[in-house]
């Protein structure tokens, strides 16, 4: 009489891949792309080279992965943020937000969107266009709101949405630099609050 043979199965993981994946947005976020090393990496995720290979690919990838997260996780306030009912509301909640952000006990300090690939070489040219790109999404979904509030007449009919937009998000970008600099929460609300009182009303 023959025997049932059971189907092999493939060798479960030993490592949580979503678990490596935070551990790897830190680094990343704490040192960049090209100041994350591999063996930097593997130390903080747990796990051999092999096999972050097998689960992510290689850094680069494991990079743009990790972008995803930090945009699905750390900087989601965003996407909410941005359906705030004033234009003034959505700009005190992306700065604030933002802070908050920069400045959470056990954060890295900066913006991995902003320092991510700062000063890299010619190598991660396809990364730095990458992220480039994903903060004028950013910038754009900034200035369709606004455009909105100027068509409902929450900002004034002369307002230039895409010039008020890129401000915002260079004022967010220059905060993420102060943090990094060491500049402490209540050194960045004094800018936000500066910057909210020069905010076009009507």
């Amino acid at each position: 009489m023959k025997t049932k043979t059971r189907p092999r199965t493939g060798r479960p993981r030993a490592f949580d891949p979503d678990h490596a994946l935070d551990r790897a947005l830190a680094v990343f976020w704490r040192q960049g792309y090209e100041g994350a090393s591999l063996p930097d990496l593997t130390k903080a995720m747990g796990i051999n080279r092999p096999s972050l290979y097998a689960a992510f690919g290689n850094k680069e990838a494991l990079f743009r992965k990790a972008l995803e997260r930090y945009e699905t996780g750390p900087a989601a306030y965003i996407h909410d943020v941005i359906a705030k009912p004033t234009a003034r509301a959505v700009v005190e909640g992306l700065l604030n937000g933002a802070v908050d952000l920069l400045t959470k006990p056990g954060n890295p300090r900066g913006c991995l969107m902003v320092q991510g690939v700062l000063a890299c070489s010619r190598g991660a040219d396809a990364l730095r266009r990458k992220v480039a790109s994903r903060r004028e999404v950013g910038v754009a979904a900034i200035r369709r709101r606004l455009q909105h509030a100027i068509a409902e007449g929450d900002l004034p009919s002369d307002a230039d949405a895409a010039s008020l937009a890129r401000l915002v998000a260079s004022v967010m970008h220059g905060l993420a630099v102060e943090a990094a600099s060491g500049a402490s929460q209540k050194e960045l609300r004094r800018v936000t609050e500066t910057f909210l009182r020069t905010w076009p009303s009507r």
